[in-house]
């Protein structure tokens, strides 16, 4: 492991926490996050200028560096000087594909501030939207960055003006999703103003950037940087403007330290007490408080084990200290404590609050899960869930192609989901099938390659990427009784559509499985319009956002078999009667009940399976109907291609929104199912020659029309093995 110059003097500026900064690289994918990083390194002598802008040096990932994409997130602790002050920049540079839009969203837990890069040229695109609404949603300020300047003056030719105009134009249009998506109090703060040192232009390829500030003491004005390039003499710019000292100085002027930024960012996260002592240890960025760490990465270590990252945000790490996961159970000795330098970890006796640390030992750690320290675990909340903003869509069905390799394939499975909890492995335990479901077919393409980093020589075979589908109702369906088999119990229900509004706050995630009661009556009331005897019998909610309610006359003996109940009714929503695809937004009542006094007749091998053909009865009875994942385009093409783009979304059962020109080029938007994505790729690049950049991003789950979905029907449970007899939607209420 290299040791870099630098680590010793960082390692002391840790303790100064107003010399501290935690930001990461938000963009678009391909607007220059990563090649704009390279220039930041070169800065603080970890790479070398002359290979700066090309080098990709925190893609350091073989399949990152081969598609030139940033797949997994980065970090890297950097020392910069504003004023003869030293400052620790703790950076991680992000994915900008919409496929790995889960990897920025954990990031973002542990920064509180964004670089937020933008193409000159493309301007704000949908992922630039997405990711900045993340970073509003967890109180993390925006700083601007416009990049590719240099595309304006070499080929699109403008002049002064114009470039002037299209650069105003960027920072109004980002100034709006800030209004959009910021919070009442910090929108009007966090908009961005060339005049107050929040925006940065320049072209991170050629290495140069300004603020306006910067321009004004150099005397740099645009003529000057178009004059630059008209001579060919751009890499003088480098050396009068260099990119660094822009970017670096914005953010150390506008970025607040985790002082500042734990005083109101902590609220939003953090739903525990704030005048306990954890959460006044916290608010104040305590070092001598309790340790209280939110855990946003878990990696696989070859020769480590399982590395955890996250950010600090009270007390100490280091190496012997006996710490606590909270909703693990586990408690752990911290084996190594350390800090990022890009692929490199460089051990560090010790870290405080408010910096970003990687710890070893804690092999039960995931992403989202909260670290405390032993002594305080019964009087520790756990973070508020990180919030996705999408979910798997996709799935491919792997085999090994040896059978004697399936215990390393399931390890292998097991690895990746650590790494990546937007992966979801399962087994269809019918055929045997192992399937991996993700947000797209790249997300997916590259998790099947990252296998056989966990199985050195494991050869695996795919299939075609096939759609998730959900199961739904759209009316209040029929009571059904169903028996137990020993024919002693009986559990009558009652299913129908769950109303939008709680479906939204379920996606929100401001209703949760693990919600307090006390808290999810408030909201069914208050946002939902329960009556509160409903609010109040609330059972279950699972993760696919159905609900299981107790409106049971009887209540003998229920309690005592509650935890076999809401066993039987996740079973059912986890895989429902039409096509044993999830069940999502329905409503599950259970009317009444009865049961044998007896508890060996009333066994969960009796209640499971009975509340589950219960159910499917009404289920059946409720106009059951197909859901299908419907996802958000994004087209940029120039303008002669605009009407070959939008017959090839038409025709593939998609929809055009608007359709909008950015000087040469147009933004196509519209909605297209995922099941007609799989040929995109190809008709695209064919129709436009290769000149259409798109990007797609989940936008809802869409009644299929029942014709379409009944052919959908045949071919899932043919597929999965499943009868064909007498196939209708009417045919399955016998099954149940």
């Amino acid at each position: 492991m290299p040791k870099f110059k630098q680590t010793t003097e960082i390692l002391k500026l840790m303790n100064r926490k107003e010399n501290i900064r935690n930001i990461g690289i938000i963009a678009h994918i391909d607007h220059g996050k990563t090649t704009m990083t390279d220039s930041l390194l070169a800065e603080s002598g970890l790479l070398s200028p002359r290979i700066a802008g090309e080098a990709r040096a925190l893609d350091y990932l073989e399949e990152e560096q081969k598609r030139g994409i940033t797949i997994k997130t980065a970090n890297i602790s950097l020392l910069h000087e504003v004023d003869g002050r030293a400052y620790v920049i703790n950076l991680i540079d992000t994915p900008g594909h919409v496929d790995f839009t889960g990897k920025v969203t954990r990031a973002l837990r542990a920064l509180d501030g964004a670089v937020v890069v933008v193409d000159a040229v493309e301007e704000i695109m949908v992922q630039t939207e997405t990711v900045t609404r993340q970073a509003l949603e967890e109180r993390v300020q925006p700083v601007l960055f416009i990049n590719k300047v240099d595309r304006l003056i070499k080929e699109l030719k403008l002049n002064q003006n114009e470039i002037q105009n299209k650069l105003i134009r960027i920072i109004n249009d980002f100034n709006n999703l800030i209004e959009l998506y910021g919070e009442p109090e910090f929108k009007n703060k966090w908009k961005v103003d060339p005049n107050k040192e929040t925006v940065a232009f320049g072209s991170a390829l050629h290495r140069w950037g300004f603020t306006l500030k910067i321009a004004n003491e150099k005397g740099v004005k645009f003529s000057d940087v178009i004059e630059a390039y008209n001579r060919r003499e751009q890499q003088k710019l480098a050396d009068i403007i260099p990119l660094h000292n822009a970017i670096l100085d914005m953010v150390v002027k506008n970025v607040p330290n985790p002082v500042e930024a734990q005083a109101y960012r902590l609220p939003k996260i953090w739903k525990g007490d704030l005048n306990t002592e954890i959460g006044k240890a916290m608010l104040n960025c305590d070092d001598d408080g309790p340790t209280v760490m939110c855990i946003t990465m878990a990696q696989i270590d070859p020769h480590a084990g399982l590395v955890t990252t996250g950010r600090l945000f009270s007390g100490s790490v280091k190496e012997g200290d006996h710490i606590y996961l909270v909703s693990a159970r586990k408690d752990h000795q911290i084996q190594q404590v350390s800090i990022y330098m890009g692929a490199f970890r460089e051990a560090a006796s010790q870290v405080t609050a408010g910096n970003i640390a990687a710890l070893l030992g804690i092999e039960t750690a995931r992403a989202g899960e909260t670290l405390v320290d032993f002594a305080h675990k019964d009087f520790m909340v756990p973070f508020e869930r990180i919030k996705y903003v999408s979910e798997p869509v996709v799935t491919v069905a792997l085999e090994p192609r040896h059978p004697k390799d399936l215990p390393r394939l399931v390890y292998a499975l097991n690895m990746l989901c650590i790494e990546d909890p937007n992966l979801k492995a399962t087994v269809n335990k019918e055929t045997g099938e192992y399937l991996l479901s993700g947000m797209g077919e790249l997300h997916l393409e590259i998790a099947v390659k990252f296998l056989k980093n966990y199985a050195d020589g494991l050869e695996i075979t795919a299939s075609k990427p096939i759609v998730v589908y959900r199961e739904s109702v759209d009316k209040k369906g029929k009571i059904f009784m169903a028996k137990s088999p020993n024919k002693h119990n009986a559990f009558w229900v009652q299913v129908e559509p769950l109303d939008e509004k709680v479906i939204n706050l379920m996606e929100k995630g401001e209703i949760a499985e693990e919600t307090e009661r006390k808290q999810m009556e408030k909201i069914l009331l208050e946002k939902a319009g329960y009556s509160v005897e409903e609010a109040e019998n609330v059972l279950a909610i699972d993760e696919h956002k159905n609900m299981l309610i107790n409106s049971a006359k009887s209540t003998q003996y229920l309690y005592e078999s509650m935890e076999s109940i809401i066993n039987g009714f996740r079973w059912a929503c986890r895989a429902g009667p039409l096509c044993e695809e999830p069940m999502r937004g329905v409503k599950v009542k259970l009317t009444d009940v009865k049961l044998h006094e007896n508890p060996t007749y009333r066994g969960s091998a009796q209640i499971m399976p009975t509340v589950r053909r219960a159910v499917f009865g009404s289920f059946l009875t409720a106009k059951p109907s197909l859901l299908e994942p419907v996802y958000k385009i994004n087209v940029s093409v120039p303008t002669r291609f605009v009407g070959e783009c939008s017959n090839i979304i038409t025709k593939k059962r998609g929809k055009i929104l608007t359709s909008e020109h950015k000087g040469v080029l147009t933004l196509i938007t519209g909605y297209i199912p995922v099941a007609e994505t799989f040929s995109l790729t190809a008709e695209m690049r064919s129709a436009t020659s290769g000149h259409a950049f798109w990007q797609c991003t989940f936008h809802k789950w869409e009644r299929i029309p029942e014709n379409l979905a009944a052919e959908i029907v045949r071919q899932i449970r043919e597929r999965k093995g499943l009868s064909l007899d007498n196939l209708t939607f009417g045919s399955f209420v016998n099954e149940a």
